[in-house]
């Protein structure tokens, strides 16, 4: 069965927020703000781009920031990207939100069936431009990881149940089985409810609350574009956002689109301020509403931020937030192996966490 994608309309409401201020309903020693820019801008590397530079030194910070140690294959090519002069006059007619290295090397490989090259990119960028540039022109870079439901879960497990889950930027809704997968913390296991679904193992530091399967009665998401589970293009789309070298992350992904085509879950088309208010009302009464989103509103500007935090604080939901620093909550972290997100509970900080999920940090 394919995942139903549904479009879904709404009245946004009229919120507050327009200073970019962040109020958190939750007692603590710290305050909150929104970074719009600044030399600490997560957000930015997250996504790849940075307006205040060239799109040759947006590569090259790419490559000695967020691939090095990380995909020696990515390094290299952005790298080459840099000082390609024929790559950078494609991407320079694109619209500045397209010129990602993640979206251009997808977006190659999935044409190409492989992972390319300096070389064939250039070819691509030249030869065969038109058809390159409707490619990314026509994709977004959903990057759906399932392993962040590992650091979602204490979280989730934190709230009484039954629980109805609503995602911001679900793409095929893959973090929505939160309760089918099963989970190794190292010092705990928790069995979930598909015995073929994936354990994903993750770290967990510090004075983590109880590590316990949440209830979950309910779920949906929404997406500008979704993804279907069921569709072979969009389970290709995601394979090339892996990147090359993470073997076991591309397993992980491909058991995770197999438990989405067991279990569909409504993923609905629309914006997220327009369709939020209306899915909340969808949900089951007697369930506490929970709406969550993972690595989202980087990609988006202050405002739509700030709308957004205000519409959540206006709802009666627990707002869940997984963001890179700067993009919820304005707090420093400690310097890890790799740039953390902060995972954020209706605004305050809660823990730091690995992009992919591999690790957890209580605070």
């Amino acid at each position: 069965m394919a995942a139903r994608v549904e479009p879904l309309r709404g009245r946004a409401r009229q919120v507050s927020g327009g200073s970019g201020l962040l109020v958190s309903r939750v007692r603590g020693p710290y305050i909150y703000r929104y970074l719009r820019s600044g030399p600490y801008d997560h957000a930015m590397a997250m996504t790849g781009l940075d307006d205040r530079m060239t799109t040759a030194e947006n590569y090259r910070r790419f490559a000695e920031r967020e691939a090095a140690g990380r995909s020696p294959v990515y390094e290299a090519l952005a790298l080459a990207v840099a000082s390609d002069p024929d790559v950078l006059g494609f991407l320079g007619t694109l619209p500045a939100g397209k010129r990602q290295p993640n979206l251009l090397f997808a977006a190659a490989r999935h044409m190409l069936c492989m992972v390319p090259d300096a070389d064939s990119l250039r070819e691509l960028a030249t030869m065969r431009a038109g058809e390159l540039r409707a490619m990314i022109l026509s994709r977004r870079t959903q990057t759906n990881e399932p392993g962040r439901c590992a650091t979602l879960l204490p979280a989730l497990a934190a709230v009484d149940g039954p629980l109805a889950l609503i995602e911001v930027g679900a793409s095929a809704g893959l973090c929505l089985h939160v309760d089918r997968y099963s989970y190794d913390y190292g010092h705990t296991h928790l069995t979930g409810r598909d015995p073929q679904t994936p354990t994903l193992r993750c770290r967990a530091e510090g004075p983590h609350p109880e590590l316990r399967m949440p209830e979950v009665a309910w779920a949906a998401g929404i997406d500008l574009n979704p993804l279907n589970p069921s569709d072979p293009g969009d389970r290709s789309w995601l394979e090339c956002l892996v990147w090359p070298g993470q073997t076991a992350r591309r397993e992980r992904l491909v058991s995770a689109l197999a438990t989405a085509q067991r279990h569909p879950v409504p993923v609905h088309e629309g914006d997220l301020l327009e369709a939020l208010p209306a899915l909340v009302e969808q949900a089951p009464r007697d369930a506490r509403v929970v709406v969550f989103h993972s690595a989202v509103l980087a990609y988006v500007g202050a405002q739509l931020r700030a709308d957004f935090a205000g519409l959540a604080r206006e709802l009666d939901v627990v707002w869940i937030a997984n963001e890179a620093p700067g993009v919820v909550a304005d707090i420093a972290p400690p310097r890890f192996e790799t740039s953390p997100f902060v995972l954020t509970v209706d605004g305050a900080p809660a823990a730091f966490t690995h992009p992919h999920g591999d690790w957890i940090r209580w605070m």
